[in-house]
């Protein structure tokens, strides 16, 4: 079969461009010769997503071939250590179905479920030297002694319309979601290879747990003994914190290895190929003076022992891989606007850079320690496959980097409407900072192109990798020019850059926006008298700041934005991290609400109600504050410029396709007024 088709005009039509087929996740098979990825698409009545499994020729030759074709669709592909195909998908119509884990044999033939549960199944993991035996993570009643009352609990629970929960602990609810009364729990099977087996035994190993394994990263010992996760710590007074829990897969008893204390938490990394050692990443605990600061360690698992890996590199690591020999890691990190891989040798201690341009995921790395294969995205493309040479990477000179192959994708790459260039600065500090910046072809001393400041969200992050939320060249192909900084509090640029602007959120990040801002608006391709400001969660936050401390820019879009930050820290889905990093006085010193006087720009507030981690409120308050006492001159009538775009059944990102449609469509007209002083045009008919 060949490969999705796509509309080399996708970026001028927001129909075509929520028609894109979007890749996320890669596993490789066991003996090499598959690779298999998930393959996203708009379902035919174009209000969701729908995900298929494709297979990808590892040697980049024969077409990308589609494996599953479920009415519901297929995720979390992965391979048994046989190299049968696991994944979870709802095969079901009934609307109270739940998705389960199915298996489609190596040799071919129809896919069957092996594997179900009351709650459905969430994750699974496979042992590599333990071919039958299966970790599953989902959701389990503490109250429901076996699978049976789990299954009868939550149908009484659904009959007689009970949603209610008695909580006795901190957090309540995370993200996008209310957390119980179900809680994490792990179970273990053992699959059988007969064809018409019953669905697969599970064994509880985390009975009456609580939440302490909430939204834990974990991951299972290749001989199939143990697992080792991520544990939340109850550190009293609504704080938690995350240590490392060893869980014996054969009789459930639970060793803590890491204990977080004062100083030190931990983050879950990767179990060696030969189950003997644990990599994993320590951190200096936040306060509201000092960032956290990030540590790679080793971990002899017989005795305890621990040693620090990686010592002195200024980096934070985003994912970990052993490579099978056991000699090395492949290790993912934000670096300068990009996350490329690294590799890092356990005998000398030494970080080699292997790739260039992009940001790597899924790293998946052959039995025989040669190639190592990724799914890898930049501004210039979303995800596609790609392997990676390591058979030289001990004899590789500083700034060489590995030879890399792009394999044969499901799915096209899109035509851009523009280019892609950096610029960058000198901070008043004397740091050094950069930005992509998005370009339409047309820009040009002759044809300049308003700008538009893009601040991205975390703060801890960087705008390294394609994004289909917030997508610059659907502006770009509007004719705007879009700049994506990376000011103080950046990831990428050592740990200065992050402390620099830690606790002082309107003081370095907001100076590090006007000065790089400066430098794009003196390019003779841009006009410097139609700029905007924009930026969503932390970036929407610095927009509220923005507004109220300068009146450069023409109109300010800010989505599910902090704005008090008194009410934010005791009401966000995580308030004992934040109100850790937010004392009084630099909640005091960084609140955008202070400033809403000084606020003389139009701004457009965007917030859904099912926002968690930035919770309603702020945008309430916003809103009414904007309109009450903003310095922006009401019109005659007594109308506003702000406006308030508000999405009832969306959390913190706006996921729905036509609901970020409209979020595009609303977003272009409002810098279309403001920025450009163009007429009021249509607005979508669905629109409320």
């Amino acid at each position: 079969m060949c490969e999705v088709e796509h509309s080399k005009h996708s970026f001028h039509n927001l129909d075509s461009f929520i028609g894109l087929p979007r890749l996320g996740g890669l596993t490789l098979s066991p003996d090499g010769t598959r690779l298999v990825t998930t393959v996203s698409t708009l379902s035919e009545d174009e209000t969701s997503y729908e995900s298929a499994l494709w297979s990808i020729d590892p040697k980049g030759q024969a077409p990308a071939r589609r494996l599953t074709f479920g009415e519901n669709g297929e995720s979390q592909p992965q391979f048994t250590a046989n190299g049968d195909l696991l994944f979870v998908a709802k095969r079901s119509s009934k609307d109270d179905a739940k998705p389960g884990a199915w298996l489609l044999p190596i040799e071919g033939g129809e896919a069957r479920e092996v594997i179900t549960h009351p709650g459905g199944v969430q994750s699974l993991s496979v042992c590599n030297n333990a071919p039958d035996t299966i970790v599953l993570r989902t959701s389990g009643h503490s109250r429901a002694k076996d699978l049976e009352a789990e299954e009868k609990l939550r149908k009484d629970r659904k009959d007689k319309k009970v949603a209610a929960i008695l909580h006795t602990g901190y957090p309540v609810r995370y993200w996008d979601h209310d957390l119980g009364p179900a809680t994490p729990h792990f179970y273990v099977g053992r699959l059988s290879d007969e064809q018409d087996s019953q669905a697969t035994a599970l064994k509880d190993l985390t009975p009456g747990i609580g939440a302490n394994l909430q939204e834990a990263a974990f991951d299972v010992a290749p001989n199939g003994d143990f697992l080792i996760t991520e544990w939340q710590v109850p550190e009293g007074r609504a704080s938690m914190a995350p240590g490392l829990m060893h869980v014996d897969l054969h009789s459930g008893a639970q060793e803590m290895l890491l204990s977080p204390d004062d100083t030190y938490e931990y983050t879950m990394g990767k179990i060696s190929p030969d189950s003997q050692e644990l990599a994993y990443g320590r951190w200096n605990r936040s306060t509201a003076d000092t960032a956290p600061i990030f540590e790679l360690w080793l971990m002899h698992l017989a005795d305890g022992s621990t040693h620090q890996i990686a010592a002195g590199w200024d980096r934070w690591v985003n994912d970990i891989q052993w490579v099978p020999n056991g000699r090395s890691l492949l290790l993912t990190a934000d670096d300068n606007g990009h996350s490329p891989v690294f590799h890092l040798s356990l005998y000398n201690d030494k970080i080699t850079r292997l790739t260039a341009d992009g940001s790597f995921t899924d790293v998946n790395i052959s039995s025989d320690s040669r190639t190592a294969y990724a799914l890898r995205s930049s501004y210039l493309a979303p995800a596609e496959p790609v392997a990676i040479d390591l058979t030289h990477v001990q004899e590789l000179e500083h700034g060489d980097v590995a030879d890399l192959t792009e394999l044969r994708s499901p799915a096209a790459r899109p035509q851009l409407p523009g280019k892609l260039t950096e610029v960058t600065t000198t901070a008043e500090d004397g740091a050094t900072m950069r930005a992509w910046l998005a370009l339409p072809e047309s820009a040009s001393a002759q044809k300049q192109a308003p700008l538009l400041l893009w601040i991205h969200g975390g703060p801890l992050g960087s705008w390294n990798a394609w994004s289909w939320r917030w997508s610059p060249w659907l502006l770009v192909a509007q004719g705007y020019a879009v700049l994506l900084p990376d000011p103080a509090l950046s990831t990428g640029y050592g740990q200065e850059f992050i402390q620099r602007g830690w606790g002082r959120w309107g003081q370095e990040p907001y100076t590090d926006l006007l000065a790089i801002t400066d430098v794009a608006e003196a390019r003779e391709d841009i006009d410097e008298t139609r700029t905007a400001a924009m930026g969503g969660s932390f970036g929407g936050y610095m927009a509220n700041w923005v507004a109220g401390h300068t009146d450069r820019f023409k109109a300010i879009v800010t989505h599910a934005s902090l704005w008090a930050l008194e009410g934010f820290g005791k009401t966000t889905d995580a308030a004992f991290y934040w109100t850790r990093e937010m004392s009084p006085e630099m909640r005091d010193a960084n609140s955008p609400h202070h400033s809403i006087g000084n606020i003389v720009t139009p701004m457009l507030v965007i917030h859904g109600d099912k926002d968690y981690r930035v919770p309603i409120g702020e945008g309430l308050r916003l809103w009414y504050e904007l309109l009450a006492d903003s310095g922006l001159p009401q019109k005659e009538d007594g109308s506003t410029e702000h406006q308030f775009l508000y999405f009832p059944d969306e959390n913190h990102w706006i996921l729905s396709p036509q609901h970020a449609k409209i979020w595009y469509q609303v977003v272009t007209e409002f810098l279309s007024q403001k920025v450009l002083g163009n007429t009021p045009g249509e607005l979508p008919e669905l629109l409320g």
